[in-house]
């Protein structure tokens, strides 16, 4: 990880929690593009659902408010992170999360980490390179990232799908957000002011031994 500053904010709201590079200007409010919405897809044949936050498929996110994600070049440099704490011992094969795009090239990086006290530790495996992302300010498609051989994990230890780009090159200049729920329960952060927050929106899937 960077040797930038990063906010932790904590919640319980599905085991879920948030970090946030430069917090203090993450949080993003835009306007919805479109009434009429995509479905969300539907949960991958086979898989059980580890974690998720998401809500019903045509109101799976919040599109008009998130975190902003970019890249070096976007003009951000901005990372964000979801937490989730499996109930049994499981194998991760893919990760939905509301990540839509804004500008720069059309690709993120989707990881899953170790957590180290509360924020992202160790990387386990990815990045996954997801490209065509859904358009910012239009619900409810979804970032998909797969994990063909599975990402170990054990349970009521926590975990964190982490939202990057590559520090140059293709992709360092994407800017998108990750889209929060639909229903948040908030919570606040502060550097040097008090800011409402709210989780950003998605799931994890694999399978449970």
């Amino acid at each position: 990880m960077r040797n930038s500053s990063i906010a932790v904010c904590l919640m319980a709201l599905c085991s879920a929690t948030v970090f946030a590079q430069n917090s203090a200007r993450s949080f993003v409010h835009t306007r919805e593009k479109s009434a009429i919405r995509v479905p969300a897809p539907d949960a991958p044949t086979g898989l059980a659902k580890i974690f998720g936050n998401l809500g019903p498929k045509t109101a799976a996110y919040d599109p008009l408010n998130g975190w902003f994600v970019g890249g070096p070049n976007s003009g951000l440099d901005e990372f964000m992170g979801l937490a989730f704490t499996p109930k049994a011992n499981a194998h991760v094969t893919q990760v939905q999360v509301a990540i839509t795009y804004y500008s720069g090239d059309d690709q993120v990086n989707l990881s899953i980490y170790s957590d180290a006290g509360g924020v992202p530790g160790t990387l386990i495996d990815g990045p996954v390179t997801v490209t065509n992302l859904p358009a910012g300010g239009a619900c409810c498609a979804l970032a998909i990232a797969n994990f063909p051989s599975g990402v170990a994990v054990l349970a009521r230890t926590q975990y964190w799908v982490v939202a990057d780009t590559p520090l140059s090159g293709t992709g360092a200049d994407f800017l998108g957000v990750w889209e929060q729920v639909v229903k948040p329960q908030p919570f606040a952060f502060g550097n040097g002011v008090w800011s409402p927050a709210a989780v950003p929106a998605g799931a994890v899937y694999g399978t449970i031994p």
